[in-house]
């Protein structure tokens, strides 16, 4: 009987102290973990130029420096714009070279004999002129006559000063106004050159960073629009982490605070620190609390940068924060 009184009292106790147990195990708060994932520098290699695609050069999971080829487009049509403006641009250098030479010698040669040329009438006429002004006088040649070689031999003096300036003009060549303008289509054609070049030097597409494919789009075959992406880059080594924490808690992530985050995929610790704070603008981030006892909280997105380069690390690994254990 003794015996069975003190196993009850035994029994009363063990549950007391399961419900005790119980009791502070429902009252003792939980830790809350903030859970946030990693997100890394993403480029999409895309090309100017429309066509289809001659070659891939990389895969999937391929590392490539910089400067190295990923992808290269075919397009005729570019090729034959190149060749039309390479001899717009041969043409207006030839234009230019011979307004800069000027007339040719054998232009300023004839220009000369011409002049000469006329030159010798205006002193033959001159001559005749004064023979038959003496013979006027002397009453043998009428006026009418005089009058008339007097007219050859000032019309033989015109021809003579407008050879002259013809061949001064042969002499001096192209206007400056004309050179100007000669250099200026030289320069205009040029430009088309380039232009064409450069957008052709976009069909052989490079790769601007040292990464790691992360998508190939389209295969040697495929027709490329202007600006659709080929091939897609990712940057692990300009890496961050991404939580959305509800402002309650937003105090623990100032600008500039250094926090320490588990990543479980690593199963390792690391530090960050706290770059950007910004309000998520999706109206579904608020959380309503009970009326007249709390307020209206909205989730903040925080951007964490790793401190030191840390290895293996993926985009879309897990980031936990405990904040009662910062």
């Amino acid at each position: 009987m003794q015996a069975n009184k003190i196993l009850a009292v035994l029994a009363v106790i063990f549950l007391a102290m399961v419900l005790a147990y119980g009791v502070n195990l429902a009252f003792t708060p939980k830790p809350v973990f903030l859970q946030g994932q990693i997100e890394a520098r993403e480029y999409n290699i895309s090309s100017k130029v429309p066509g289809r695609i001659e070659q891939v050069m990389v895969r999937k999971g391929d590392k490539v420096a910089v400067d190295d080829i990923l992808f290269v487009i075919n397009s005729p049509e570019l090729d034959a714009k190149l060749m039309q403006a390479e001899g717009g641009r041969d043409a207006a250098k030839a234009l230019q070279q011979e307004a800069d030479n000027g007339a040719r010698q054998q232009q300023i040669t004839a220009s000369k004999e011409q002049w000469l040329k006329a030159k010798a009438a205006t002193e033959l006429m001159q001559k005749t002129y004064q023979r038959i002004e003496n013979l006027f006088n002397e009453g043998v040649v009428p006026r009418q006559k005089r009058d008339e070689v007097y007219t050859q031999w000032q019309a033989a003096k015109y021809t003579d000063q407008a050879a002259f300036a013809m061949y001064q003009m042969a002499q001096e060549g192209a206007r400056v106004e004309t050179k100007a303008a000669a250099e200026g289509n030289a320069r205009m054609a040029e430009g088309a050159v380039k232009e064409v070049s450069a957008i052709l030097a976009d069909s052989q597409m490079r790769s601007p960073k040292n990464a790691e494919v992360s998508e190939v789009l389209l295969q040697a075959g495929e027709l490329a629009p202007s600006g659709f992406p080929v091939v897609s880059l990712i940057d692990m080594s300009d890496a961050w982490a991404v939580m959305q924490v509800r402002e309650d808690q937003l105090a623990q992530f100032k600008q500039g605070t250094v926090v320490t985050l588990r990543l479980p995929a690593l199963d390792q610790t690391a530090e960050f620190t706290v770059e950007h704070v910004s309000v998520m603008g999706n109206f579904a981030t608020w959380r309503s609390t009970e009326s007249g006892h709390d307020f209206d909280m909205r989730t903040f997105e925080v951007l964490l940068h790793p401190n030191q380069p840390i290895a293996d690390l993926r985009v879309g690994m897990s980031v936990l924060y405990l904040p009662d254990a910062a």
